[in-house]
């Protein structure tokens, strides 16, 4: 198959004939800023060029989404969430085009893409459900004859900065919340790929083209650099910033919007931990901690990155999960039988190698982790076998997450101890106990168990559902995308007082005159 070739069919297919840097609702134009060049990590060839953004066209594109705003927020939520319900529905008709695209891009194999594709119908789902349950209390007040209340209202255009190891789905997490709340989405993507926000964009431009109230400002892609990134972070005019990333980019972006009294929800480095037992079902576990270690080739912030065995199990278990790795079918992630595609660049791989190096420097000793041979594989990509790492929980190379599939795994005897060694890093994402013990289930969810914003009990950490907030604590950011209550971070909320006596009564009961 000739990747370019057939990635610019599928693009076609979304009525994309040309590649710009630059898009507004339905009008794309041709980016002034510096040229980018796509490759795909499938076979490291280039399959597209496209010029970014330059500082003025971003400036425009923030300005057309101000102007949006101001009708959009008058939109009643429902008729918005009309606007979700179709765009989702031209989601279902584009899935299969939309997961080549990602798969070519970002190298997950097609199975993952197509499972990204329905996180994002997922999410639409959801959002029109919202659209008409944007509630606010009712509260009682201490004054005779007045009522308190609390509304939300739409805030104001958001800016979406988005990481390349999954370039469609957290886009639309944000984007399908925020225009129900009432904001136009600006849309900085990864550089790595841009394809993938192209064809997300003229999905969107189709369904603004059909839906009359919905203005054309309500959808922007700025493609660019980090300049392009830093510019979108530093707007007056952009009052929440969502951001997924590093932690030292979610550091960066954090201070630049905090200088501006601005939001930012943040979703940053996961370094996430599953804990199995001495009762744990292992033929379970051993599925669960595989999909997580090497899914996505360990790119997701939700990868298993330290696994934390009962003494009693962790001679069995690793010999079952080194079988498991070395049985992994690994190449071309659009090939259905693969399991594991390649890492995004020749960049991811040298950072895998300085830690497996670190780590061996601390006493560690490593399973796998080497570049497969040309006669192993038949693209010319970054094809790596995952790594598993034994090696002691107190190592400092364990404090830092690298994003490439490598499985640190440590020893415990006590439970509370397995808990504290989970806990000890500065990253709070996701987590997992495997175990039949329902008393070790609840304490591993309770106040003093797991401090991460998910806490998984006999799943794996990764393949969050939408319907729960997703985020986590410490170094992660704190954020909160998609179900439950994270809407609440793209309004404001106003608390009314409202009198309907001829009196005037002050609160806390001061006399005044």
């Amino acid at each position: 198959m000739n990747i370019k070739e057939e990635l610019t069919s599928r693009l076609q297919a979304l009525g994309l004939d040309a590649y710009h840097g630059l898009w507004v609702g339905l009008e794309s134009s041709v980016g002034l800023g510096e040229l980018i060049q796509v490759q795909s990590p499938i076979d490291g060839q280039t399959v597209a060029e496209l010029p970014g953004c330059s500082e003025s066209q971003v400036s425009d594109a923030i300005e057309a989404a101000t102007e949006a705003f101001q009708a959009w927020r008058s939109v009643p939520p429902p008729r918005r969430g009309e606007f979700v319900r179709q765009f989702g529905d031209r989601l279902r008709h584009h899935k299969n085009d939309l997961a080549f695209i990602v798969s070519a891009e970002c190298g997950k194999i097609y199975q993952e893409a197509l499972g990204e594709v329905q996180e994002m119908i997922d999410i639409c789902d959801f959002a029109v459900g919202l659209s008409r349950q944007l509630y606010g209390l009712s509260i009682a007040s201490e004054r005779p004859a007045h009522r308190l209340a609390e509304q939300w209202h739409p805030l104001g255009p958001v800016g979406c900065i988005s990481a390349f190891n999954f370039p469609v789905a957290v886009w639309a997490w944000n984007a399908a919340i925020a225009w129900v709340c009432g904001d136009p989405v600006v849309w900085k993507p990864s550089e790595k790929t841009p394809l993938c926000s192209l064809a997300c964009q003229a999905i969107a431009g189709a369904v603004i083209r059909d839906f009359n109230e919905a203005p054309e400002g309500i959808s922007i892609l700025v493609v660019g650099d980090q300049q392009v990134g830093r510019q979108v972070a530093q707007s007056n005019s952009l009052p929440l910033i969502s951001a997924t990333g590093s932690v030292p980019m979610g550091r960066s972006v954090a201070g630049v919007v905090g200088s501006r009294l601005g939001r930012a929800l943040l979703e940053l480095g996961g370094n996430n931990a599953a804990i199995v037992t001495e009762s744990a079902d292992l033929k379970l576990a051993l599925r669960g901690v595989l999909f997580s270690a090497v899914g996505t080739c360990g790119q997701r912030c939700t990868s298993l990155r330290r696994l934390i065995l009962h003494d009693s199990v962790a001679d069995g278990f690793l010999e079952q999960l080194k079988t498991a790795y070395r049985g992994l079918p690994i190449g071309n992630p659009l090939l259905p039988e693969t399991l594991v595609g390649p890492l995004i660049d020749e960049a991811a791989f040298e950072k895998m190698q300085q830690s497996l190096q670190m780590a061996i420097e601390q006493g560690g000793t490593v399973f796998g982790g080497e570049r497969l041979r040309s006669d192993e594989v038949a693209e010319a990509g970054v094809y790596v076998r995952p790594a598993i790492v034994e090696i002691g929980p107190d190592s400092q190379v364990l404090q830092n997450e690298v994003f490439a599939p490598v499985l640190y795994v440590n020893r415990y005897r006590d439970f509370d101890d397995a808990i504290a060694i989970q806990n000890n890093v500065p990253q709070g994402l996701s987590s997992a106990v495997f175990t039949s013990d329902v008393r070790q289930a609840e304490w591993f969810c309770s106040p003093v168990g797991s401090d991460c914003g998910i806490a998984n009990v006999n799943i794996g950490t990764s393949g969050a559902e939408i319907g729960g907030a997703f985020g986590g604590e410490k170094e992660t950011g704190g954020g909160r995308e998609s179900g439950s209550d994270a809407w609440k971070s793209y309004m404001r909320r106003a608390t009314n007082t409202i009198n309907y006596s001829a009196d005037l009564p002050l609160a806390q009961g001061i006399q005044f005159g």
